[in-house]
Protein backbone atom coordinates (compact mmCIF):
# COMPACT_ATOMS: atom_id res chain seq x y z
CA UNK A 1 0.00 0.00 0.00
CA UNK A 2 2.81 2.37 0.87
CA UNK A 3 4.41 1.60 -2.51
CA UNK A 4 1.23 2.57 -4.35
CA UNK A 5 0.99 5.85 -2.42
CA UNK A 6 4.66 6.56 -3.11
CA UNK A 7 4.17 5.89 -6.84
CA UNK A 8 1.12 8.17 -7.00
CA UNK A 9 2.93 10.93 -5.09
CA UNK A 10 5.92 10.67 -7.44
CA UNK A 11 3.59 10.99 -10.43
CA UNK A 12 2.06 14.16 -8.97
CA UNK A 13 5.52 15.64 -8.47
CA UNK A 14 6.76 14.74 -11.98
CA UNK A 15 3.67 16.17 -13.69
CA UNK A 16 4.39 19.49 -11.98
CA UNK A 17 6.97 20.48 -14.62
CA UNK A 18 4.55 19.84 -17.46
CA UNK A 19 1.81 21.91 -15.80
CA UNK A 20 4.26 24.77 -15.27
CA UNK A 21 5.19 24.67 -18.96
CA UNK A 22 1.54 24.70 -20.04
CA UNK A 23 0.76 27.58 -17.67
CA UNK A 24 3.68 29.57 -19.10
CA UNK A 25 2.46 28.98 -22.66
CA UNK A 26 -1.11 30.02 -21.84
CA UNK A 27 0.17 33.20 -20.19
CA UNK A 28 1.98 34.13 -23.44
CA UNK A 29 -0.75 33.35 -25.98
CA UNK A 30 -1.01 37.05 -26.88
CA UNK A 31 2.72 37.92 -26.57
CA UNK A 32 4.23 39.21 -29.81
CA UNK A 33 6.75 36.79 -31.29
CA UNK A 34 6.51 34.29 -28.43
CA UNK A 35 7.83 30.80 -29.21
CA UNK A 36 7.27 27.56 -27.37
CA UNK A 37 10.49 26.06 -26.05
CA UNK A 38 10.11 23.88 -22.96
CA UNK A 39 9.08 20.32 -23.85
CA UNK A 40 8.32 17.72 -21.18
CA UNK A 41 7.93 13.97 -21.70
CA UNK A 42 7.04 11.48 -18.99
CA UNK A 43 8.43 7.96 -19.10
CA UNK A 44 8.21 4.92 -16.87
CA UNK A 45 11.60 4.16 -15.32
CA UNK A 46 12.43 0.95 -13.54
CA UNK A 47 13.70 1.46 -10.01
CA UNK A 48 16.65 -0.80 -9.17
CA UNK A 49 17.33 -2.22 -5.73
CA UNK A 50 16.14 -4.87 -3.29
CA UNK A 51 12.39 -5.14 -3.17
CA UNK A 52 11.86 -2.93 -6.20
CA UNK A 53 12.28 -5.44 -9.05
CA UNK A 54 8.76 -4.93 -10.37
CA UNK A 55 8.37 -1.23 -9.61
CA UNK A 56 8.26 1.40 -12.34
CA UNK A 57 8.00 5.08 -11.50
CA UNK A 58 7.21 8.06 -13.77
CA UNK A 59 10.06 10.41 -14.55
CA UNK A 60 9.89 13.72 -16.39
CA UNK A 61 12.46 14.36 -19.12
CA UNK A 62 12.76 17.95 -20.27
CA UNK A 63 14.23 19.66 -23.34
CA UNK A 64 14.76 23.39 -23.71
CA UNK A 65 14.65 23.96 -27.46
CA UNK A 66 12.93 26.92 -29.11
CA UNK A 67 10.22 25.99 -31.61
CA UNK A 68 10.52 28.53 -34.43
CA UNK A 69 7.27 27.50 -36.10
CA UNK A 70 5.60 30.63 -37.45
CA UNK A 71 2.71 32.11 -35.52
CA UNK A 72 -0.27 34.00 -36.97
CA UNK A 73 0.53 37.37 -38.51
CA UNK A 74 -1.31 40.65 -38.02
CA UNK A 75 -1.12 43.47 -40.54
CA UNK A 76 -0.32 46.79 -38.82
CA UNK A 77 0.99 48.93 -41.70
CA UNK A 78 3.50 50.49 -39.32
CA UNK A 79 6.98 51.01 -40.81
CA UNK A 80 8.77 49.88 -37.64
CA UNK A 81 6.81 46.66 -37.22
CA UNK A 82 8.41 43.57 -38.73
CA UNK A 83 7.78 39.85 -38.75
CA UNK A 84 10.76 37.53 -39.24
CA UNK A 85 10.35 35.04 -42.08
CA UNK A 86 10.88 31.29 -41.79
CA UNK A 87 13.67 30.58 -39.23
CA UNK A 88 15.03 34.12 -39.05
CA UNK A 89 15.95 35.59 -35.66
CA UNK A 90 17.02 39.09 -34.67
CA UNK A 91 20.10 39.97 -32.64
CA UNK A 92 19.49 42.19 -29.61
CA UNK A 93 21.38 43.26 -26.51
CA UNK A 94 20.08 41.77 -23.28
CA UNK A 95 19.82 43.76 -20.07
CA UNK A 96 23.21 42.44 -18.91
CA UNK A 97 24.88 43.40 -22.19
CA UNK A 98 25.03 39.92 -23.74
CA UNK A 99 24.21 39.14 -27.35
CA UNK A 100 20.90 37.29 -27.61
CA UNK A 101 18.18 36.69 -30.18
CA UNK A 102 14.45 37.24 -30.42
CA UNK A 103 11.50 37.02 -32.80
CA UNK A 104 9.86 40.14 -31.46
CA UNK A 105 9.65 42.88 -34.08
CA UNK A 106 7.58 45.68 -32.54
CA UNK A 107 10.24 48.41 -32.59
CA UNK A 108 10.18 51.74 -30.80
CA UNK A 109 12.53 54.73 -31.14
CA UNK A 110 13.33 56.40 -27.84
CA UNK A 111 14.06 60.09 -27.27
CA UNK A 112 17.76 59.22 -27.49
CA UNK A 113 17.24 57.71 -30.94
CA UNK A 114 18.04 54.17 -29.81
CA UNK A 115 15.96 51.44 -31.44
CA UNK A 116 14.41 48.98 -29.00
CA UNK A 117 12.01 46.06 -29.10
CA UNK A 118 8.66 46.17 -27.32
CA UNK A 119 10.37 44.54 -24.31
CA UNK A 120 12.98 47.31 -24.18
CA UNK A 121 15.97 45.36 -25.56
CA UNK A 122 18.38 47.29 -27.76
CA UNK A 123 18.26 46.23 -31.41
CA UNK A 124 21.71 45.53 -32.90
CA UNK A 125 23.17 46.05 -36.35
CA UNK A 126 25.54 43.76 -38.26
CA UNK A 127 28.49 45.05 -36.22
CA UNK A 128 26.66 44.13 -32.97
CA UNK A 129 26.29 47.80 -32.06
CA UNK A 130 23.01 49.33 -30.82
CA UNK A 131 21.15 51.06 -33.65
CA UNK A 132 20.65 54.81 -33.34
CA UNK A 133 18.13 56.48 -35.66
CA UNK A 134 17.64 60.18 -36.37
CA UNK A 135 14.69 61.59 -34.44
CA UNK A 136 12.23 64.25 -35.39
CA UNK A 137 9.82 64.51 -38.32
CA UNK A 138 11.42 61.72 -40.36
CA UNK A 139 9.97 58.53 -41.78
CA UNK A 140 11.66 55.16 -41.47
CA UNK A 141 11.78 52.22 -43.82
CA UNK A 142 13.03 48.64 -43.39
CA UNK A 143 13.91 46.48 -46.38
CA UNK A 144 13.29 42.75 -46.67
CA UNK A 145 16.98 42.12 -45.96
CA UNK A 146 16.85 44.25 -42.81
CA UNK A 147 18.31 47.44 -44.30
CA UNK A 148 17.21 50.50 -42.30
CA UNK A 149 16.76 53.86 -44.03
CA UNK A 150 15.03 57.17 -43.37
CA UNK A 151 13.65 60.09 -45.33
CA UNK A 152 12.97 63.69 -44.36
CA UNK A 153 9.47 64.63 -45.63
CA UNK A 154 10.48 68.27 -45.69
CA UNK A 155 13.22 67.50 -48.22
CA UNK A 156 11.86 64.74 -50.47
CA UNK A 157 14.37 65.67 -53.17
CA UNK A 158 17.11 64.14 -51.01
CA UNK A 159 15.42 60.76 -51.24
CA UNK A 160 15.91 57.88 -48.83
CA UNK A 161 19.17 57.55 -46.89
CA UNK A 162 20.41 54.12 -45.82
CA UNK A 163 21.63 53.94 -42.20
CA UNK A 164 22.51 50.36 -41.28
CA UNK A 165 21.23 46.80 -41.43
CA UNK A 166 19.58 44.70 -38.77
CA UNK A 167 21.57 41.84 -37.24
CA UNK A 168 19.64 38.91 -38.72
CA UNK A 169 20.51 35.21 -38.59
CA UNK A 170 18.93 32.15 -40.19
CA UNK A 171 18.59 29.53 -37.43
CA UNK A 172 17.36 26.68 -39.62
CA UNK A 173 20.44 24.60 -38.75
CA UNK A 174 21.16 25.89 -35.23
CA UNK A 175 19.14 24.70 -32.20
CA UNK A 176 18.25 27.60 -29.92
CA UNK A 177 17.44 27.54 -26.20
CA UNK A 178 15.44 30.02 -24.15
CA UNK A 179 17.32 32.12 -21.63
CA UNK A 180 15.90 33.08 -18.25
CA UNK A 181 15.00 36.53 -19.62
CA UNK A 182 12.98 34.99 -22.48
CA UNK A 183 15.55 35.71 -25.21
CA UNK A 184 17.16 32.99 -27.34
CA UNK A 185 20.73 31.71 -27.41
CA UNK A 186 22.43 28.84 -29.28
CA UNK A 187 22.12 25.56 -27.38
CA UNK A 188 25.82 24.90 -27.96
CA UNK A 189 28.65 27.38 -28.38
CA UNK A 190 27.60 30.93 -29.00
CA UNK A 191 26.59 33.57 -28.33
CA UNK A 192 26.63 34.05 -32.13
CA UNK A 193 26.23 31.39 -34.80
CA UNK A 194 26.62 30.98 -38.55
CA UNK A 195 23.71 31.44 -40.93
CA UNK A 196 21.96 28.31 -42.08
CA UNK A 197 21.04 27.43 -45.65
CA UNK A 198 17.93 29.62 -45.56
CA UNK A 199 17.72 33.32 -46.30
CA UNK A 200 17.33 35.65 -43.32
CA UNK A 201 14.58 38.12 -44.22
CA UNK A 202 11.73 40.11 -42.70
CA UNK A 203 8.27 41.32 -43.69
CA UNK A 204 7.52 44.97 -42.89
CA UNK A 205 4.25 46.31 -41.53
CA UNK A 206 3.35 42.97 -39.97
CA UNK A 207 3.65 41.51 -36.47
CA UNK A 208 3.91 37.82 -35.69
CA UNK A 209 1.85 36.44 -32.84
CA UNK A 210 2.56 33.58 -30.47
CA UNK A 211 2.84 30.09 -31.98
CA UNK A 212 1.00 28.61 -28.99
CA UNK A 213 -2.26 26.88 -29.95
CA UNK A 214 -4.79 27.93 -27.32
CA UNK A 215 -7.12 25.00 -27.98
CA UNK A 216 -4.35 22.38 -27.98
CA UNK A 217 -2.77 23.76 -24.82
CA UNK A 218 -6.09 24.00 -22.96
CA UNK A 219 -7.01 20.40 -23.88
CA UNK A 220 -3.61 19.19 -22.70
CA UNK A 221 -3.97 21.23 -19.51
CA UNK A 222 -7.39 19.68 -18.80
CA UNK A 223 -5.92 16.22 -19.39
CA UNK A 224 -3.20 16.93 -16.84
CA UNK A 225 -5.70 18.19 -14.29
CA UNK A 226 -7.72 14.99 -14.66
CA UNK A 227 -4.56 12.96 -14.17
CA UNK A 228 -3.81 15.00 -11.06
CA UNK A 229 -7.28 14.29 -9.69
CA UNK A 230 -6.88 10.58 -10.42
CA UNK A 231 -3.57 10.36 -8.56
CA UNK A 232 -5.07 12.29 -5.64
CA UNK A 233 -8.01 9.88 -5.57
CA UNK A 234 -5.64 6.90 -5.46
CA UNK A 235 -3.87 8.36 -2.44
CA UNK A 236 -7.20 9.03 -0.70
CA UNK A 237 -8.44 5.48 -1.42
CA UNK A 238 -5.26 4.00 0.02
CA UNK A 239 -5.66 6.14 3.12
CA UNK A 240 -9.26 4.92 3.54
CA UNK A 241 -8.17 1.30 3.03
CA UNK A 242 -5.49 1.74 5.66
CA UNK A 243 -8.05 3.17 8.10
CA UNK A 244 -10.43 0.24 7.47
CA UNK A 245 -7.62 -2.28 7.92
CA UNK A 246 -6.66 -0.64 11.22
CA UNK A 247 -10.31 -0.86 12.38
CA UNK A 248 -10.43 -4.58 11.53
CA UNK A 249 -7.24 -5.16 13.50
CA UNK A 250 -8.79 -3.53 16.57
CA UNK A 251 -11.93 -5.70 16.29
CA UNK A 252 -9.89 -8.86 16.11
Amino acid sequence: MDRLIFTATTALNEYRLDRQSLTHELANVSTTGFKKSFEVANRSVRVEGDGFDSRFLPRAFTMNRVDLTNGPRTLTGRSLDIAMDNQTVLGVQSNNGDLAFTRRGDFQVGPDGLLRTGEGHLVLNEDRDPITLPVGSVTYDIGADGTLSFMDPSAPELGSTSITRLFLRDASETPLSRREDGLFTPSEGGPDFENGTGVASVTVGVLEGSNVSTVHTLVKFIDHMRSFEMQTKVIKEMKDNDARGEALMRLS
